[in-house]
């Protein structure tokens, strides 16, 4: 079932999100919209998605716990599933790993480097109470504190 439509245009955090999980043709779809996404994450990203971001993110694949912070999965985990790159990843890891792609592009954005965007996701933050943004990922709720606090950043709350 194909998710890609007529209809609006595509939207530029979704773009950046889809860049960084290989584009359509990493994913197997056009993602468009939220619900196109939703649809996608609901059956579960390919293992293969996961391996694009984690070789275009310097950050994920150095090691200790960052990957598993951000989508739940080990890195030995993901190298033992590299065989299986057309496999799916569950729900939760396909949602994590959407959400990671989605902040650090919205974060490369505001900060205006991917270099900047991952030192950024693992240093501590003021406005977070100290916390690093790859541990929020793990919540809906610190998701949420995390979104707003991009929000602030993108209108100047913080310096």
């Amino acid at each position: 079932m194909a998710l890609s439509h007529e209809g609006p245009a595509l939207d530029d955090a979704i773009g950046r999100t889809v860049n960084l999980l290989g584009g359509p043709e990493m994913i197997g779809v056009e993602v468009r919209t939220a619900l196109d996404a939703h649809d996608l994450i609901s059956k579960g990203l390919q293992v293969g998605a996961l391996n694009h971001l984690v070789m275009q993110v310097r950050l994920l694949r150095g090691g200790g716990d960052l990957l598993e912070a951000a989508v739940g999965m080990s890195l030995r985990t993901l190298q033992r599933r590299r065989d299986e790159l057309q496999k799916p990843l569950n729900i939760e890891q396909s949602g994590r790993t959407w959400k990671f792609a989605e902040v650090l592009g919205r974060a490369e954005e505001l900060l205006g480097s991917r270099e900047s965007a991952e030192e950024w996701m693992k240093k501590p933050q003021m406005g977070l109470d100290r916390r690093r943004p790859i541990d929020l990922l793990s919540t809906p709720a610190g998701v949420e504190a995390l979104d707003d606090h991009l929000t602030r950043l993108e209108y100047g709350a913080y310096a």
